[in-house]
Order: structure tokens, then sequence, then C-alpha cells
């Protein structure tokens, strides 16, 4: 009861963490349903699509009052990212991908994520060009570069359930041209349109815990609230650094988690002993 408890407290950071800096939830809604929760790590990505997916489409609403959300280029991004989602998860049941790989994949990610955010923040930047420490794209046909991106981001979404926000932002921005406040709002449901493609591609392959989904989605809206208010006196710059930092530290703790290859261990530790089963099975009547 008390883990129960610590979990869904950590989940309404999920929400807080969306609220003040408009994402990170993935990161840190994988990390409380394997480590605190006790999920297996397939079951915990496609419950983590699911969550972050329901919350982000929760996160359209504003935006979308605010005319903020490009709906044409979020079917033409979408639709590259929702394939790439689907295709993503559909690798991760092969029997061949290892939950240790995904946890590992996951953690790179996540150092990727906050080295960053630690570097966006580290010097002032002027509100019209948030994207200064993103390269500049050098291509004749742009639309294309976004539609190879957002095959590339669904592929990841599906593999490790990461929503793809620090992804999908700049490259609304810089290859499709879209101002910065409608790349906001259009992320979020391009997020959810990964989030659904990435669960139909688990669906069927892993057992999933239904009210645990829903008891999280109901925290983490209800820490988007806190997050939203915090955001108006915490400095933008302050936040980043703050979770980048954060974020090193729980890609450290998962790397670590993961080194030996927890799944494999436990599989060969049980190869002898059904191999010894199976010879006492077959010898035994030449004993008796």
């Amino acid at each position: 009861m008390t883990l129960w408890i610590v979990g869904h407290l950590l989940a309404t950071c999920i929400g807080v963490s969306l609220g003040l800096i408009g994402g990170g939830g993935s990161v840190l809604a994988l990390p409380i349903l394997v480590y605190v929760m006790g999920v297996p790590p397939k079951s915990a990505i496609a419950m983590t699509l699911v969550i972050v997916g329901t919350v982000s489409l929760l996160g359209v609403i504003p935006h979308w009052r605010a005319k903020n959300v490009n709906l044409k280029t979020a079917f033409i991004f979408g639709s590259a990212t929702m394939l790439g989602a689907f295709v993503g998860a559909k690798i991760a049941t092969l029997p061949v991908v290892t939950a240790s790989f995904q946890m590992l994949l996951f953690a790179i990610m996540m150092l990727l994520a906050a080295v960053l955010m630690i570097r966006r923040s580290s010097k002032p930047v002027a509100a019209d060009d948030k994207l200064a420490f993103y390269p500049q794209p050098v291509c004749k046909y742009c639309w294309l570069w976004l539609m190879s991106e957002g095959l590339g981001v669904g592929i990841l979404t599906g593999l490790i359930g990461v929503g793809g926000g620090f992804a999908i932002v700049p490259a609304l921005v810089l290859l499709g041209n879209v101002p910065m406040k409608q790349a906001i709002g259009t992320s979020l449901l391009i997020i959810a349109f990964n989030s659904v493609a990435g669960f139909l591609g688990y669906l069927g392959h892993i057992s999933l815990n239904w009210s645990l989904m829903l008891s999280f989605i109901v925290a983490a809206s209800v820490g988007t609230i806190p997050g939203a208010y915090l955001a108006q006196f915490v400095p933008a710059n302050r936040l980043q650094k703050s979770f980048g930092y954060f974020l090193l530290a729980v890609a450290a703790w998962v790397l670590v988690q993961n080194r030996h290859h927890p799944q494999s261990a436990q599989v060969s530790r049980h190869i002898p002993a059904k191999i010894v089963q199976h010879y006492y099975k077959h010898t035994k009547k030449y004993f008796s």
C-alpha cells in the first residue's frame, strides 16, 4: 500500500513536469512504473504510452482554444510518427528485443535529452530564439527530412515509450516552418497520435494493468494544474537546467540497474535446471 501511495505521488510529478516545461512525462512515467510499481518493462512501456498520450491530449485543449494547433502539419508529420511508433512497437515484441535492451536504450535517450536541456539552459536565450542550440537544416526539400525524422521519432516511441517532444518541436519549427507556439501545441497532438499507434502495436502481446493506468492518468492530470501555475514564477532556464540534471541522475540509475542484463542472467540460471530435469526424466528408468 505504501508503494502504491508513493508511486502515485510520483505520478503527479509527471503532470507537474508537463505543466512546468511542456515535456518529460514519458521519461518519468517509465522508471516509476518499473522500479516503484514493479511493472515488467515491456508492459510498463505500453502503459507509459497510454498515460503520457492521454495527458498530452488533455494538454492540447488550452492550445486548441488559443488556436496554436496546426492540424494539417499534425496529420502530415503525425502519419510518419504513427507508422514509426507502430513498427517500433512490433519490433519491441520480438523475442530478440529484451527488456534490458529497451531500458538501456531508454537510459541513453534520457542522457541525450538531459545534455541538450542543460546546454540550452546554460546561456540566456531570447524568447524568439529558443532553438538557438539546434543545428540549422541544410536541405532543398525539408518536408522529406521532416517525414524521415518523424519516422525515426516514432520508432523510438514504440521501442522505449519516449514521446519525442524534445525532437518533435525543433523538427516542426526548423523543417516545417511552424511558429514556436504552434509547434508546442501541435507536438502534444502528435505525441497523442504516437501513443495510440504504439499502444496498438503492443496490444495482444503483453499484459496490462488497466486500473493502474487509469489511476496514473488521474494523478498525472492533477499534477498539471500546480505545474502550470508554478511555471509563471520559476524562470524557464532554471527549470530546464534542474530537470536536465535530474534526468542525468535517473538515467545513471537505470544504467546501473541494467548493466548486468538481469533478464538474460535469470534465463540462464533456469536453463541448467531444465536440462537436469529433462535428463532425470529420461534416465530414471535405468536406475529404478
